[in-house]
């Protein structure tokens, strides 16, 4: 099992590295960060969730300005001063005192995390060949779930004590994380992607590439499953079910294991584009399952231990769904984009996951908490409906891209 945790040695363990430092500092920002903003800044939940929507949607649009600067300055130097631009943005939520200077903070922040995070696409494209990329990405995902679970279980340490100091120890450990993160990259090779034919044309080609948005729309609906586990399903334990308050540690530790142990095996199924649709289909179909067994665990007499019993076997068909969906999206992300262009179209794909983030807490409560099992399973539908939708709109991109390639 080692063997499917620790990626080939050279470009993509140097990657997976990188991931590891910062996921560790990002995993303690994750656990103590609202909770800082909200008893040491004193901000109120209603500011702070309405600025961290408004940064993650000038973060989703600045990605792919900043993927396309990777895509003619190099994605090396590009991701490494967007490492350190991120450091210095975490860096300055220690000085906030009110909400505009949170709001500014927030934007700073999002914007290099989501400029970092295509940057780093690009990189892997350039460095990583063609057919290794989907297998290298399931590597760095199960580095990334590693690194999250020991920095919150750092954050948890901080919270246990509660003061202002211990919340800005996992700030000062977050910023010096992507410090190190960007001397990690620099230890990447620094290889120049040529400029594309037709400079003019090429910039922000993305935004006229119609079928391209196609399937990015289609994985950002997939994507809302992103804060099932972490928003979702604790509210509803709280609201609908019997389980006991300690079955959303269990939830969060299944699937935080089950990625690390098992995401590089199932992604080694996907090869190309078919094999690529295939795996998401299959995954709207466990997603779908996923939600009808979530909305059984609120069914009327269902004893506590009962509960928590089908609460884990949702969350599994979840994960599993959740992996199939990121192999499958990450082949079809890579291959979709045209040479030279890896950088604003990773950006434009990435975008889907602070849409998920910004859409996806107010959607999945009006659904999981307001209707229930019928939120439940419209929820499942819409999985479903997506995974589905994703071979035709695939086919008819890859259509498009064939037609493009030969018109030049």
């Amino acid at each position: 099992m080692p063997l499917r945790i620790v990626p080939p040695s050279g470009s993509p363990r140097t990657l997976a590295l990188a991931q590891l430092v910062n996921s560790l500092g990002d995993g303690a920002y994750y656990v103590c960060s609202a909770l800082y903003f909200a008893r040491v800044v004193g901000l109120s939940p209603a500011r702070i969730g309405l600025g961290l929507t408004v940064a993650w949607g000038i973060g989703s649009l600045a990605g792919v300005a900043l993927g396309q600067l990777a895509d003619r300055r190099g994605p090396r130097p590009t991701a490494v001063v967007l490492a350190l631009a991120t450091s210095a943005s975490v860096a300055s939520f220690l000085f906030v005192r009110s909400f505009p200077l949170f709001l500014l903070a927030a934007c700073c922040y999002a914007t290099a995390q989501c400029g970092l995070a295509a940057a780093r696409q690009a990189l892997l494209a350039s460095l990583v060949a063609k057919e290794e990329r989907t297998g290298t990405l399931a590597y760095l995902q199960s580095t990334l779930n590693a690194g999250l679970a020991v920095g919150a279980a750092l954050g948890g340490v901080a919270l246990h004590f509660g003061s202002r100091e211990a919340y800005l120890s996992v700030f000062v450990l977050d910023a010096a994380a992507f410090a190190l993160c960007a001397l990690v990259l620099l230890r990447l090779p620094d290889v120049r992607v040529g400029r594309p034919p037709h400079r003019t044309a090429a910039q922000q080609a993305v935004f006229r590439d119609l079928p391209y948005a196609v399937v990015t729309f289609l994985n950002m609906i997939m994507l809302l499953r992103m804060p099932l586990i972490s928003l979702a399903i604790p509210l509803w334990i709280v609201e609908r079910a019997s389980a006991p308050g300690w079955t959303v540690s269990a939830l969060l530790v299944l699937n935080t294991g089950a990625v690390m142990l098992f995401q590089v095996r199932t992604a080694a199924a996907v090869r190309d584009l078919p094999s690529a649709t295939r795996t998401v289909r299959r995954g709207g179909v466990a997603m779908l399952a996923s939600c009808a067994v979530f909305a059984l665990s609120a069914a009327a007499g269902v004893p506590a231990r009962v509960a928590v019993a089908v609460l884990l076997a949702g969350a599994a068909l979840q994960v599993w769904g959740e992996m199939m969906q990121s192999a499958g999206a990450w082949q079809i992300s890579f291959d979709l984009a045209p040479a030279g262009r890896h950088g604003q179209y990773q950006g434009f794909f990435g975008a889907g996951v602070p849409v998920a983030r910004m859409l996806g807490p107010v959607l999945l409560t009006t659904l999981v908490v307001g209707l229930g099992v019928v939120g439940w399973l419209i929820l499942g539908a819409l999985f479903l409906a997506a995974g589905l939708a994703m071979g035709p709109a695939v086919r008819r991109a890859g259509k498009a891209r064939t037609a493009t390639a030969y018109a030049v």
